[in-house]
């Protein structure tokens, strides 16, 4: 079986969505029924069933997902590290950022490369959805992540950065004249939130509750800033950033406004514990050499 036609399989098993599948893969939707019944010719037996509105695996469909999902992440880590010993790497550190100031923060992963030149450093920014599952799954290696970070498997290390809280409004908003908000205002209009955030997490980030108790009302999900940023300036919702973003984003439609009543953030870096290897440890140290970062 090609490796190719497992990944689609794998895909599909995950998406449970021909078209998803195709377009995330970019290949074309009949490539993907192709592969599958090439694999169902091959067992003997549908993987799948289909309807004009679902697609659900059988139960050999799941089974042959089950024992295919670890030799397929096996395989492509042992070519993800042949491809690496041939560029002279000898390791490899992944590391999602929640944070958007990426400029900021390039004085560590600079000089996390300068020391360790034969080590690959990878930053990519984070998606909001499950987060901490993203880190669980080996996703990623490392996370830099607001605290408190309370999770059992995970490890905290040091800190990157503080930074203070603003609220980003429409500009056409009624809000949007104001010099600053209180955090008790933010409870009369909707919010957005993210799916698969531990309750103790979000609430560090934006309260549930207002100080007098109103509940601070979170109407949508959204998986990016530029999701988040876009339904701002189209008047559906407002949100409270870290106050480094202005410095990212200049917009015409948008206004920045002071909460002074909203805690500092603080970001460190998180990985978890069972993990820890040489190369987290270094990054931890680089870190540490440089000393926290304040916005």
């Amino acid at each position: 079986m090609e490796l190719r036609d497992i990944e689609i399989f794998l895909v599909l098993a995950e998406e449970l969505h021909f078209g998803r599948t195709a377009q995330r893969l970019h290949v074309s939707q009949a490539r993907v029924s192709q592969a599958i019944r090439k694999q169902e010719r091959r067992i003997g037996a549908e993987l799948f069933t289909r309807t004009s509105r679902t697609v659900r695996l059988t139960e050999v469909g799941r089974q042959f997902r089950d024992d295919l999902q670890p030799v397929y992440a096996g395989l492509h880590e042992s070519l993800e590290r042949a491809r690496l010993a041939a560029r002279g790497v000898t390791a490899q550190l992944r590391v999602s950022t929640l944070p958007f100031n990426v400029v900021d923060l390039h004085a560590y992963w600079k000089t996390f490369r300068s020391r360790y030149p034969r080590w690959e450093l990878q930053i990519r920014l984070a998606t909001y959805n499950d987060v901490f599952g993203q880190l669980r799954s080996g996703a990623t290696d490392v996370l830099v992540a607001w605290l408190p970070v309370e999770e059992p498997d995970f490890t905290v290390g040091p800190t990157l950065c503080t930074d203070s809280r603003i609220l980003a409004v429409a500009a056409d908003h009624r809000l949007a004249r104001r010099d600053s908000v209180p955090l008790e205002l933010l409870a009369e209009f909707p919010h957005a939130t993210a799916l698969g955030l531990p309750d103790y997490w979000e609430d560090s980030y934006l309260p549930f509750h207002t100080p007098r108790g109103r509940p601070i009302e979170r109407l949508m999900p959204a998986d990016n800033g530029d999701e988040l940023i876009s339904r701002v300036g189209m008047g559906e919702i407002i949100h409270t950033f870290p106050g480094h973003v202005t410095r990212y984003w200049g917009m015409e439609n948008i206004r920045w406004l002071p909460v002074p009543d909203m805690a500092t953030m603080t970001y460190a870096l998180v990985w978890r514990t069972e993990a820890e290897n040489d190369v987290i440890r270094a990054l931890a140290g680089t870190v540490r050499d440089l000393g926290v970062l304040r916005f």
